[in-house]
């Protein structure tokens, strides 16, 4: 009886350790609408590359070399801003929520960390993004941004939940393979954001946010 008492203190010495250095109140329905606003945006872009004959891969690889079009750029950096921006406003929305029901801060050293360590990655990798498109190199685009997102993941996963760190390497080795399918970004990156996001918010629903 003792020696059971012994382990379940520990137990919860592990825990409140655990508490104090990572941000645990990720909500895993966040991921999951974060998947469906990628697959949504994945769809308006799909449009829009047709309206310039671009969705057909190889044509879209044959015109790989060519300046891209001003406004198609715009459009589509704007239909990534906005699915960016609703992912982030409802993970923060939710994680807020499932921080006041588990009586944790939001907004703490282990989150502050977490944001840090998650967006200059990120923030390289757009900044990467740019480069390729100023030297026509607009079908790698894809799979950067895949191949950053993941890194970022990996980067941040030390201050959070252990699992984003899996997530992030499906990631990465998702956006190397899909540089060998030039044409196909789009597609590829729908899988990534969309369905990778989705699978991994129904994974961390049921294993966390059920408890």
């Amino acid at each position: 009886m003792e020696s059971k008492k012994y382990l379940e203190d520990i137990s919860e010495i592990k825990n409140m350790m655990s508490r104090s250095s990572r941000f645990i109140s990720l909500s895993g329905i966040s991921g999951v609408l974060a998947g469906v606003y990628a697959l949504i945006g994945a769809a308006f872009a799909h449009v829009r590359l047709q309206q310039y004959s671009l969705i057909d891969p190889m044509e879209y690889y044959k015109r790989n070399s060519a300046p891209i079009e001003t406004g198609l750029v715009v459009d589509l950096f704007a239909i990534a801003i906005v699915v960016m921006l609703a992912a982030l406003v409802t993970g923060t929305i939710l994680s807020i929520k499932k921080a006041k029901k588990s009586e944790e801060k939001i907004w703490n050293a282990s989150s502050r960390r977490l944001v840090i360590n998650f967006f200059l990655p990120l923030l390289v990798g757009g900044i990467f993004c740019l480069v390729l498109i100023q030297y026509h190199l607009s079908a790698l685009v894809a799979s950067t941004t895949l191949v950053f997102y993941g890194l970022a993941c990996i980067n941040a996963s030390k201050y959070t939940l252990g699992d984003v760190r899996y997530m992030g390497i499906a990631f990465v080795l998702f956006g190397l393979a899909s540089t060998q399918f030039l044409g196909y970004g789009l597609y590829f990156w729908a899988i990534g954001f969309g369905l990778f996001h989705i699978f991994y918010g129904t994974l961390m629903y049921f294993k966390y946010d059920r408890k």
